[in-house]
């Protein structure tokens, strides 16, 4: 829970690096709040016909855009590479995959470009 609150702390932070535990665990949590506010839509009857989504699922998917955004490039910072390394989702199938192996590595080991080695700091 500790590492979804970081994510939450920083939210708007594109600056610095993100060990995987934080990724993950703000990935899941949004995940399952999503679900349960979209569950929460249809049995309110808040959800549309055609998409499914109602007012409090598509709320909480806006409000966590820029956040998703910059702990997935923190993620990237710790591997050492760029945030702009996000695009090559665009890649159809291949840049997907190559993304989640990234989001999956190791961070490197000690201060980087991008700032010093998360595992290790004390907050």
């Amino acid at each position: 829970m500790e590492s979804y609150l970081k994510g939450w702390k920083h939210f708007a932070d594109f600056n610095g690096r993100a060990r995987r535990e934080e990724y993950w665990m703000f990935l899941l949590i949004n995940t399952l709040i999503s679900g349960v506010l979209f569950m929460l839509d249809i049995f309110i009857g808040l959800s549309s016909n055609g998409l499914g989504f109602g007012f409090f699922s598509i709320a909480f998917a806006l409000a966590v855009i820029i956040p998703n955004y910059a702990v997935a490039v923190r993620r990237l910072h710790d591997v050492g590479k760029s945030g702009w390394m996000l695009l090559i989702v665009l890649i159809p199938l291949i840049g997907a995959i190559w993304l989640f192996v990234l989001f999956v590595s190791e961070g490197n080991s000690g201060e980087n470009q991008y700032g010093p080695d998360p595992k290790f700091q004390v907050f």
